[in-house]
């Protein structure tokens, strides 16, 4: 692979956008294969480098000098919703370059939820077959860095809407788990997002796959007669996938008719390489959960704790209610992007969950909103995720479930949302260091 990126890369004058962990990542791998090649890097951040060959930008118009280069390699975050790339410029990441330049079979997986859990369930499907197999993209490994040791044969990369927003290639297998108003702000309105996550799948060849659930209307968004591949559309139905829905059954780390459908997402990919039905059972029944989505805290003072905070979208958060069926206590909200949460505080009215502890903002907003509708559940808004343990604590009946989930960004209080999750994680076991 390298020999064809670092001749493209040769061939350009090359701006690094973003100079966080991807952009860093990206200069690394360039100067480990041209030591002397002259480059741009530019963020909004002041950067701190000591290498002569490269020229820095920084401050609120580092976007500015993007009409000084050719190509440039984006950072997947950065967004373009306010400012007019020149024509003549042509913008990668690192996800197009492993796409363009990889010999390595890939299995592209994504989609608005679900996606990290798909891709760790193909993943562990192909090691249970035996297969030479790295788990990349999204989930936090920049897919680059990965392959400097020796391609694997398979890759399964997590793709998000940013990280396919700029690609002109397609994995040989890609899978689209479904698709909610989500980073609506980054990519102009649910249209821009849509059309993003499908470039997953408009440059794919004859011989390539696209497996996509079967509930959504994708043909709105992009026309499939103009694409070649072969398209199959998963269903939650049982029939032909028997042996599947036994090793999902049995795994307590697959709770819900939503993971139903991510195991069988996932065993469709793995039908696509031919894997054996013995192996596709096994690697579902062995698996062991993503951390934040769904995750067993432990339980404490006698109460269930759960930590969903992968759960950014109302739809993720019904969800995860629904799998764990017993839950009395709902930790929620966070930043507002999606303004309109009408259906979810219904869902929340009709709901069997007694205490709601709303978090600023979304989650105080919706509290407020079913206060005045006259709602008879218990209403708690705080200020804080501490506060928020301490209420849960308090009012949680023993014997059943406090979820904290979201249901909207972490971005206004926390870095992501990993850094909530264990923020909660350390709140709870340290609450109650006794574990019952």
């Amino acid at each position: 692979m390298f020999e064809q990126f670092t001749e493209f890369i040769n061939s350009h004058k090359v701006l690094i956008l973003g100079f966080g962990r991807e952009g860093r990542s990206t200069y690394d791998i360039i100067r480990r294969h041209l030591p002397e090649k002259e480059l741009g890097i530019s963020d909004i951040r002041e950067i701190q480098l000591a290498d002569p060959n490269v020229k820095t930008y920084s401050g609120k118009d580092y976007l500015e000098c993007i009409k000084d280069y050719d190509l440039v390699i984006k950072t997947p975050g950065i967004s373009f919703t306010d400012f007019i790339v020149p024509k003549k410029v042509i913008i990668t990441c690192q996800t197009d370059l492993f796409l363009h330049f990889s010999d390595c079979m890939c299995i592209g997986v994504t989609g608005t939820k679900g996606k990290t859990i798909v891709s760790t369930l193909i993943h562990n499907i192909l090691l249970q077959a035996g297969k030479s197999s790295c788990l990349i993209g999204n989930i936090g490994l920049p897919v680059l860095d990965t392959l400097e040791d020796g391609e694997p044969e398979i890759a399964v990369v997590e793709m998000s809407s940013h990280q396919l927003e700029f690609t002109t290639a397609s994995p040989h297998i890609a899978v689209l788990t479904n698709i909610y108003p989500e980073h609506i702000d980054h990519h102009n309105g649910f249209t821009g997002y849509v059309t993003s996550k499908l470039n997953i799948v408009r440059h794919q060849a004859a011989d390539d796959y696209f497996i996509a659930t079967a509930n959504q209307n994708y043909d709105e968004y992009c026309d499939f007669s103009n694409i070649p591949s072969t398209i199959i559309k998963v269903t939650t139905d049982i029939s032909g996938y028997e042996r599947i829905y036994e090793a999902v059954e049995q795994n307590d780390y697959l709770p819900g008719m939503h993971s139903l459908q991510n195991a069988f997402l996932a065993a469709q990919a793995a039908r696509c390489l031919k894997i054996s039905e013995d192996d596709i059972y096994n690697g579902i029944l062995s698996y062991k959960g993503v951390e934040h989505r769904l995750e067993p805290v432990g339980i404490y003072d006698g109460i269930k704790f759960y930590n969903d905070s992968i759960a950014t979208i109302p739809q993720a958060t019904i969800c995860g209610i629904e799998a764990i069926g017993d839950v009395d206590t709902l930790i929620f909200g966070g930043m507002s992007i999606n303004p309109n949460f009408d259906d979810f505080e219904r869902f929340l009215m009709n709901s069997h969950i007694s205490h709601l502890i709303g978090l600023p903002d979304t989650g105080r907003q919706i509290c407020t909103k079913l206060a005045n509708r006259g709602c008879s559940k218990d209403l708690i808004m705080v200020e804080d995720m501490e506060s928020a343990v301490q209420k849960a604590f308090s009012v949680t009946e023993k014997g059943k479930s406090c979820l904290m989930s979201p249901a909207a960004s972490s971005y206004n209080v926390y870095k992501d949302f990993e850094h909530k999750g264990k923020h909660f994680k350390d709140l709870v076991k340290g609450y109650n260091e006794k574990e019952v």
